[in-house]
């Protein structure tokens, strides 16, 4: 399964397609990354679905590469519940069973959060981590990250209308209100998705393409959080990835024929 072409919208058959497809594009921007100045490859992750789809097809896009160069990525998570890494809503611990144990990626090199700290204390030693795994970024610039959406517009854990949307210092940020449980949550801050080298947005289900055909047209008044990430024009521009299917592609694949989005946009 190739990867898709940039700056278009892609629509899959079903979501292992998608996911194949997903873990191909992953694998091919470790490769670049690699063989470039830094050396490495920094990816961010987010939960929920994506779990799985990476579980499932991850290992082997990335199994060519070899050991020597799985060693050379960076782990992180682009947002995580405050609760054990045993828990069933950890994003940490859920990779940690089904997909890290698949991928020869050394612990020293995958960025959790102490889920034992206060929400503050956790927010702000998650940020020291990246920090020592960014040096001499003022900013950490991932090379990937992968974002999910939520139907109304949410992505991380940063939440239409709250006030983390116009946090512009920290790199991190503690979340103890969440409109979405569990209510105490870490979370990447928009400074940090918009330092990104390439941003993917993964939204799963056709009852998401009305939300995507929002951001994507970004027309709103009070633009939704998943609108705020605006990447600088160095930035990858990738492809827009749906497996919906009837009037929701149909929807989506109006959008190729108007604006190039920003962002990745997978569903």
């Amino acid at each position: 399964m190739a990867a898709p072409a940039p700056g278009l919208i892609s629509v899959f058959s079903s979501p292992q397609e998608l996911g194949a497809s997903l873990a191909q594009l992953v694998a091919q921007q470790a490769a670049c990354c690699l063989a470039g100045a830094r050396g490495r490859f920094a990816l961010g992750l987010s939960g929920g679905s994506l779990v799985s789809m990476l579980a499932r097809e991850l290992p082997a896009s990335a199994a060519p590469a070899g050991a020597a160069n799985l060693a050379r990525w960076t782990l992180g998570f682009c947002d995580e519940r405050l609760v054990p890494f045993e828990h069933a809503e950890s994003t940490y611990g859920l990779y940690r069973t089904h997909l890290l144990s698949k991928l020869p990626i050394p612990d020293s090199q995958v960025i959790t959060i102490n889920p034992e700290l206060p929400v503050e204390e956790a927010a702000e030693d998650y940020a020291k981590k990246l920090r020592q795994a960014f040096p001499g970024d003022s900013i950490p610039v991932f090379d990937l990250l992968i974002l999910g959406v939520g139907p109304d517009g949410h992505t991380c854990s940063l939440f239409p209308d709250h006030p983390l949307l116009q946090e512009r210092e920290k790199i991190v940020a503690p979340i103890s209100d969440s409109p979405k449980p569990p209510p105490q949550r870490v979370t990447l801050t928009l400074p940090v998705l918009n330092a990104a080298r390439m941003v993917i947005f993964v939204a799963t289900g056709e009852g998401k393409a009305a939300i995507l055909k929002r951001i994507l047209e970004d027309k709103e008044e009070n633009p939704l959080p998943a609108t705020l990430v605006q990447q600088p024009p160095t930035a990858h521009r990738g492809p827009v990835m749906t497996s919906a299917s009837g009037h929701a592609a149909g929807l989506l694949r109006a959008l190729n024929t108007s604006n190039t989005p920003r962002c990745c946009f997978c569903m």
